[in-house]
């Protein structure tokens, strides 16, 4: 399964960044950072307003090289002026193509809330994510122990972090509920094999509580999915691929942002 490939591999990465430099260093920088933004208040919709986070990413496990002309801190700019409310920046080198260096740079040009987009398995990654500019962190349900995922969740908000907390079925559901999450995000593609289905939003967001932010993921592409959606009481998105490969992503985001 590719999820397993990749938290194969995020082990020997996390292992090897803890080798170059120790966990002490990190929380010694991460105490001099400044405080992060708001990101539950950027993406929070009382009056039904639609938030959107857009994100970076140059590749994916399932569509390969989304961007050949990749310029994150140029695709950034783009966002922020086309009005995004957040920005989320893919970190997983191997499998995503993405690094730490275009989280820094990203937040070295933007104003807005950003989220570390990564496989995190190790309170390590929290204290990087700080360190590079992150407000908040991707922690995914499936990939994660719920004691492990209760102790990333505490440490992201010591540092001050917020958590996007992601789910894709109702038994992950149930354990994002039991830990109090305040953001839960429903992903429609199934990282087991990266099939995706809409109605996975639908019928998850049925379960929630209306105090939780929902942020629904993966397969947004036009406004019918998000009039879709919308119907059923979701009305914050993260939506990368489809902007990553629009040759005017500034288009995209003013047409989906702009509905009704």
């Amino acid at each position: 399964m590719i999820l397993d490939d990749i938290l194969e591999n995020k082990k020997l990465e996390v292992a090897h960044a803890k080798q170059k430099i120790s966990l002490q260093r990190l929380r010694d920088e991460a105490a001099k950072c400044p405080a992060p933004k708001d990101f539950f208040g950027a993406m929070s919709s009382a009056g039904g307003e639609i938030r959107i986070i857009a994100e970076i990413k140059q590749a994916s496990p399932s569509k390969g090289i989304l961007s050949k002309d990749f310029d994150p801190v140029k695709i950034a700019a783009a966002y922020a002026d086309a009005g995004a409310n957040a920005i989320s920046v893919l970190t997983d080198a191997k499998f995503f193509k993405g690094s730490l260096e275009d989280l820094k740079n990203v937040r070295n040009t933007v104003d807005l809330p950003l989220l570390r987009k990564d496989f995190i398995i190790d309170p390590y990654q929290i204290y990087e994510a700080k360190i590079y500019g992150a407000d908040a962190v991707l922690l995914i349900v499936a990939a994660l122990s719920p004691g492990l995922l209760e102790e990333l969740k505490s440490e992201a908000k010591d540092l001050g972090l917020h958590t996007l907390v992601e789910v894709h079925n109702e038994q992950e559901l149930e354990v994002a509920l039991s830990k109090k999450c305040k953001i839960i995000g429903i992903n429609n593609r199934d990282l087991k094999t990266f099939n995706v289905n809409m109605q996975t939003s639908i019928r998850l967001k049925s379960l929630i509580p209306h105090d939780i932010l929902v942020i629904s993921e993966s397969g947004i592409a036009s406004s019918e999915d998000i009039q879709n959606l919308k119907s059923h009481g979701i009305s914050s998105f993260l939506i990368g691929e489809s902007f990553m490969k629009s040759d005017k992503p500034k288009n995209k985001i003013n047409e989906l942002k702009n509905l009704a």
